[in-house]
């Protein structure tokens, strides 16, 4: 049985570096397929729509991550932190706390930006958001791509530079062991 990685991008923007990124990791592996799990059309958080009846794109996003063996994220870091839209996504994973989606599944993060930082802000305060989740992150390991508007193509839509290629290919290995040897814990 093949197993899949759902992708979840923090940029809504059609050919943002962190859609790149992401796109990028699919030609990483074979022993895994990947599907992308979108947040764009996911209505503000707000507990009314809960009781009124969750809206169908929450009810997807949901069932989409639902049915991935892990996730990994790529973000920006937009003002020093968590991109809205992500934080959004978040929440309505998190909902209703009994059954929310992401609890003690293996979640990856990697974010890259044109700064020199590359998004360490923005990663400290998603680990600590699905921390509180209880989402298994993986552990040591962080992937901050820096300048990537100098690791992407003239067109920006392939990443290029070798050795964020290499990075990218070890983060993505440990992921997967990640995925193989997280405990389930009750």
């Amino acid at each position: 049985m093949t197993r899949t990685i759902g992708l979840i991008c923090g940029s809504l923007r059609e050919n943002s570096y962190n859609r790149i990124i992401a796109q990028s990791l699919t030609d990483m592996v074979d022993s895994f397929q990947f599907r992308w799990i979108e947040i764009n059309d996911l209505p503000l958080f707000n507990e009314d729509l809960e009781i009124s009846g969750v809206p169908e794109t929450v009810t997807s996003f949901k069932s989409a991550i639902q049915d991935v063996d892990g996730i990994i994220i790529v973000s920006p870091e937009y003002n020093s932190g968590i991109p809205g839209v992500l934080k959004n996504a978040l929440d309505w994973a998190s909902r209703p706390q009994e059954s929310a989606v992401l609890t003690k599944k293996p979640v990856g993060l990697i974010g890259a930006t044109p700064g020199g930082l590359g998004t360490a802000f923005a990663q400290m305060q998603i680990r600590q958001i699905l921390e509180a989740m209880q989402v298994h992150v993986l552990p040591f390991q962080k992937m901050l791509i820096s300048q990537v508007h100098k690791k992407i193509d003239s067109d920006r839509k392939v990443l290029t530079d070798d050795q964020t290629i290499r990075y990218l290919e070890r983060y993505l290995q440990q992921f997967i062991h990640w995925i193989d040897h997280t405990p389930v814990l009750d």
